[in-house]
């Protein structure tokens, strides 16, 4: 017979009398330990005050702790831009799938070939092609300057088209935007400019009629009135201008009207007409291809995109100049237009036209100037992409006033010699175009030189107006289906450098409170070498005003020493 296993049941008065010795046990042990005493933390001694180069240390110590809170900062900003960057690819990669489940194999095709018209009229070189059409078809090209920056807005390559043509092509040159500088600025352009080209000086109007719309009435049955802001300034002596040489002329004669974005060629054109004739917009490259405008009988008016600005100009003639696609998710170009601006400025000026106070870089300046006007994202993070795509929208718009000086000596270039200097200024009647110019610098308003930025003009923009010249860009339209898996390739890289970037930081900051001694700070080695112990060095030398939870048992040198 099998023996059975003993049984572990005890009776109660067995079990008791255990469970009571376990009670007094214990209860012996805590007596015993609250007559020991519990061992606290250490205090950190910090530095002695009788310590040679306190100072510098304790200095040190805060420039070391800045200097990792900066450095998280930053790359709490790189993952919120990459994490951004992978949201708004996912998003984009889901409207295209959705889209082409929907519309199916045919209507895939048909929505194919229209994106590839689209962009082949929103491409560069249907850009140049419009260009060159309307520099052939005029008789007299209208080069529009912003009267901010002039030398900047010039390209002498359209210069040298009109110049050396063969034909008898006049060019003029037309100064707009002058209400945005100060008079004495304005003055000394048209002085310098007029020595080489007939300049005038002209504000387009801001608001104008549109022909197409029904006259808009007010809550009392009244008629607009339209401010001063809408009134355009020297229309009549360029109308007067171009109807002097038709007269000369004895035929109509078209005229073209060419120059870098957002300088105001639509606008001037409504100006002239009196009618909101072109379409006009704050975007860059609005007008995409020629227009034609019938002023009067005799002049027609030929509307052209803009002029593509060469990838070889300076980084403030590319964010100035240039067709930046400010919808594009993530642009680098815009943040490095917006770091090109500031470096052509005065610091204080652009500190006191914002009302910011000092900033370091850009990113501060933006991340400012966005906790200022309240662009924040989700968490209260500075829309700093945003706000740069503002910022280039009003310093290429009609908000900023800013000046540029000319130079101090008149250099011809290349393609323009005296006599050609005289046979564009030949049937032109200077004279009443001086006073005609005279006449609308007495109408204008000016902001005083206090008021407007000193910006450093870098000189002419070369421009693009040879299709061979423009090299297009790799189309996301082309390649749509053949880029999926890519895009998928890519999310997957974000993560795991997301992920990769998390542990490197965590390990960087690791490794740099282990080789200083302190839970906070240390990003470099102090810059003296000072007569201190090993135990000394090692000591933390941090000094934080606000304290967090990590920190509650450090050192506090505010309190001790003061």
């Amino acid at each position: 017979a099998e023996l059975k296993k003993a049984s572990k049941r005890l009776t109660c008065h067995k079990r008791y009398k255990i469970q009571k010795k376990i009670r007094e046990h214990h209860r012996k042990v805590r007596k015993e330990a609250k007559k020991r005493g519990r061992k606290k933390p250490r205090k950190d001694p910090g530095v002695p005050s009788a310590a040679p180069f306190k100072e510098e240390l304790l200095r040190e110590a805060e420039q070391r702790k800045q200097r990792l809170e900066e450095l998280k900062q930053k790359q709490k900003l790189n993952r919120q831009k990459e994490h951004e960057k992978r949201r708004k690819l996912e998003a984009k990669k889901n409207a295209a799938k959705i889209k082409e489940n929907e519309e199916g194999k045919k209507s895939s095709g048909k929505s194919k070939t229209k994106t590839n018209k689209l962009l082949d009229k929103n491409s560069k070189t249907s850009f140049c092609r419009e260009l060159k059409k309307v520099i052939e078809a005029s008789d007299v090209v209208l080069e529009v300057l912003d009267a901010r920056d002039p030398m900047g807005c010039r390209c002498p390559q359209v210069e040298q088209a009109v110049t050396c043509s063969g034909g008898n092509k006049k060019l003029l040159l037309v100064l707009n935007k002058i209400d945005l500088v100060p008079k004495g600025n304005l003055e000394k352009w048209m002085n310098y400019l007029k020595k080489e080209f007939p300049t005038v000086a002209f504000k387009s109007a801001t608001l104008t009629k549109d022909k197409t719309m029904p006259e808009q009435v007010t809550k009392r049955r009244g008629r607009v009135d339209f401010s001063r802001t809408t009134e355009c300034f020297g229309s009549k002596c360029l109308l007067k201008l171009l109807q002097e040489y038709v007269r000369t002329q004895n035929r109509p004669i078209q005229v073209g009207v060419v120059g870098f974005p957002n300088v105001g060629k639509s606008s001037i054109i409504n100006s002239l007409k009196g009618v909101r004739a072109c379409n006009v917009g704050v975007a860059r490259g609005v007008t995409k291809s020629m227009q034609i405008v019938h002023v009067d009988k005799q002049t027609k008016m030929l509307d052209s995109p803009s002029i593509i600005a060469d990838p070889s100009n300076s980084a403030v003639a590319l964010a100035l100049r240039s067709i930046i696609d400010t919808d594009e998710p993530g642009s680098a170009d815009v943040l490095e237009g917006v770091d090109a601006i500031l470096n052509h400025c005065s610091k204080q000026q652009v500190m006191m036209r914002y009302t910011i106070p000092d900033f370091r870089n850009t990113e501060e300046f933006l991340a400012l100037l966005a906790q200022k006007r309240g662009m924040l994202k989700k968490g209260g993070v500075p829309d700093i992409e945003n706000m740069a795509k503002l910022l280039l929208c009003d310093w290429t718009g009609a908000k900023i006033s800013y000046h540029s000086q000319p130079p101090e000596s008149q250099m011809l270039p290349p393609y323009l010699t005296e006599d050609k200097i005289a046979e564009m200024q030949g049937c032109f009647n200077l004279k009443n175009l001086e006073e005609g110019n005279n006449t609308t610098v007495q109408a204008i308003k000016f902001p005083s030189p206090a008021n407007s930025i000193m910006f450093q003009s870098a000189g002419m923009s070369n421009g693009l107006i040879e299709e061979t010249e423009v090299i297009e860009e790799a189309s996301e339209w082309e390649n749509m289906e053949t880029s999926k898996e890519e895009e998928e390739e890519e999310e997957e890289l974000f993560t795991e450098c997301d992920d990769d970037q998390d542990d490197v930081e965590e390990s960087d900051v690791k490794e740099v409170n282990r080789a200083s001694g302190t839970p906070e700070l240390a990003l470099v080695s102090p810059a003296h070498d000072f007569p201190f112990s090993e135990s000394q060095r090692s000591n933390p030398l941090s000094l934080s005003l606000d304290k967090t939870a990590a920190e509650e048992d450090a050192y506090d040198f505010n309190t001790d020493y003061v």
